[in-house]
């Protein structure tokens, strides 16, 4: 399906997710036959102080916007993996908010765990946050590193997107 798009001269606009409930990234890039382009990335950034409920509700409201303003046609999410830590379950409530939103825009969604998202951009499944952002800023062919880190591994995701279309 991605290849015909692309085959027909169409641009590919992909929204890259890093979830989270305090911050979640995101990524917007444009993929085209020759090249890939950065068109935006940033963080949505809830407040601690609110219920869970509430920032919920922020990340939906925030997410609409975006996909209402870029008008992607895939979502690239990145995939949670479990491990211990007194914010999983926040995470992944957060992460559900987001696919439904995607869901809701009817935007199919490709998910990612981080290991494979380092492979695909950096060459190493191992590799660290330094070498995935250099890949990212020569992919993107950015002189600025994107900041903040969550919005660059948003990019990252987004990218991991394209290359495994």
């Amino acid at each position: 399906m991605i290849s015909n798009w692309l085959q027909r001269g169409n641009l590919l606009r992909i929204l890259g997710i890093d979830p989270g409930l305090a911050r979640v990234g995101y990524g917007i890039i444009d993929i085209n036959q020759r090249s890939q382009i950065m068109l935006d990335c940033g963080i949505i950034q809830t407040n601690p102080k609110d219920s869970e409920g509430k920032r919920m509700v922020e990340i939906a409201s925030d997410m609409r916007k975006l996909i209402r303003k870029w008008d992607p046609k895939l979502a690239s999410v990145e995939k949670f993996f479990f491990y211990r830590s007194s914010t999983t379950i926040n995470v992944v409530q957060a992460r559900g908010v987001l696919i439904m939103t995607l869901a809701r825009f009817h935007i199919p969604i490709v998910e990612f765990p981080p290991m494979q998202i380092k492979l695909a951009v950096a060459g190493s499944g191992n590799a660290d946050k330094g070498e995935v952002l250099e890949a990212v800023m020569r992919e993107l062919n950015l002189k600025q590193p994107p900041r903040p880190d969550d919005a660059a591994d948003a990019l990252a995701i987004a990218l991991t997107g394209w290359y495994q279309k």
